[in-house]
């Protein structure tokens, strides 16, 4: 089965219910947080803070984005922060190792109960990882997009 099967989607049935669940976060860690301003990167997780989230940059490549400080990586965010749910904007192929991060965080902080991977990201083996480990997962959807329709 390859990674964008939909028999492996590793999205429940109920993605509506997902979306809503998630969109109730208030920290956002944000893998793939862009310091340019025209990226979707940046113009996302910027949409969201200016909406009242509480934006996390993982961005290896910054020291800060958004005026909040970037870390390496999600298992690198202190873990005074809670962590709700962890936006992907990051290649499907690069999901599995953002989901071994996201387990260990949870393991490590007992946070990020969600993860979302943005438009045009899928990779349905290591989401479906992630939700038998108890993370809600939305796959292939903008949060901003879902944030606008349904709040």
């Amino acid at each position: 089965m390859s990674a964008d099967d939909p028999t492996t989607s590793g999205e429940s049935t109920d993605v509506e219910g997902r979306i809503d669940e998630l969109l109730d976060a208030e920290t956002v860690a944000v893998v793939g947080c862009s310091t340019t301003p025209e990226k979707a990167a940046h113009r996302i997780p910027k949409y969201l803070q200016e909406h009242g989230y509480r934006i996390v940059p993982v961005n290896p490549y910054a020291e800060t984005v958004l005026g909040e400080p970037a870390y390496d990586a999600v298992t690198e965010v202190p873990r005074e922060v809670t962590i709700d749910v962890v936006d992907v904007f990051r290649p499907s192929e690069d999901v599995p190792g953002v989901v071994d991060d996201v387990l260990e965080r949870r393991d490590l902080a007992g946070d990020v109960g969600g993860l979302w991977l943005q438009l045009g990201i899928r990779n349905g083996e290591a989401a479906a990882r992630a939700e038998a480990a108890g993370v809600a997962v939305v796959q292939d959807r903008c949060m901003k997009v879902e944030h606008e329709r349904l709040r």
